[in-house]
């Protein structure tokens, strides 16, 4: 399967791919031509190590600049990882198709327009500024591993458009679902929701999203976006119900995967 977009759709995609970058910054973001290097030595987000082509004119020298690339990614101790989005040159996406590359995901970038979206008027939930708290949080969560909590707060603490960080917590220290909304004038970008597995299915997701989205639209946000893969069912389900479509598509690409 091919990522295929139509003219029309590219300049969506390049605001959307802009946006993404500010939501979620890298450590290191360097550029060879229209290629942004993106490498961050704390965390292992695909999302923060990753060669995303913005231009599908730019297409000489791959193999030279694939190769300085992974020598980039060789430095941070990252396997190269290319990220195909509808700006990826087709001769690149077929260069890797033929020199040993594979797929090993696929994630959807999804919208929604919030000024016809129906939502509670009131905010269960107000958005805290306490990063620390938010990460242990979020760590508990995800049972992600501690050794990540200093690069994430660093992440969050780079982020230049205003973030609201929501938790939804019954009892403290007891936490159910967070999520992060970093509002970037008229857009706001959903990011890394999750819900304690012990709380799933009643509820709780659907709750936090819709309490990030309404202060995103009091904040005069006008369309919501995220990023989700494909294969997480339950997500897409929950995200369909908020009125999410599809915008795009990305995939990730390694050599051998």
């Amino acid at each position: 399967m091919h990522i295929e977009s139509s003219t029309g759709t590219l300049p969506l995609v390049r605001r959307l791919e802009a946006v993404g970058f500010r939501a979620w910054p890298a450590a290191s973001a360097q550029y060879d031509g229209s290629w942004q290097i993106r490498l961050t030595g704390g965390h292992p987000s695909k999302r923060l190590n990753s060669v995303v082509p913005l231009d599908p004119s730019d297409t000489g020298n791959l193999d030279i600049r694939l190769e300085r690339a992974r020598r980039k990614f060789e430095a941070y101790g990252r396997p190269l990882t290319i990220r195909e989005t509808p700006l990826m040159p087709l001769e690149l996406r077929e260069h890797l198709e033929t020199s040993g590359w594979s797929v090993f995901e696929e994630v959807l970038v999804m919208t929604c327009n919030l000024e016809k979206l129906d939502l509670p008027d009131t905010m269960d939930h107000l958005p805290g500024h306490d990063i620390g708290r938010f990460v242990e949080a979020y760590i508990k969560i995800t049972e992600a591993d501690p050794a990540l909590r200093a690069a994430l707060a660093e992440i969050i603490s780079s982020i230049k458009p205003t973030v609201g960080l929501f938790l939804k917590e019954e009892v403290e220290n007891d936490p159910q679902a967070a999520v992060i909304c970093v509002q970037d004038n008229d857009l706001a970008g959903i990011m890394s929701l999750a819900v304690a597995a012990a709380g799933r299915r009643q509820g709780h997701g659907a709750e936090i999203l819709a309490a990030a989205l309404r202060w995103a639209r009091v904040r005069s946000a006008r369309t919501a976006w995220l990023q989700v893969v494909a294969t997480n069912a339950p997500a897409l389900a929950l995200y369909d119900r908020f009125g999410f479509t599809e915008a795009y598509r990305h995939r990730y690409w390694r050599k051998g995967a």
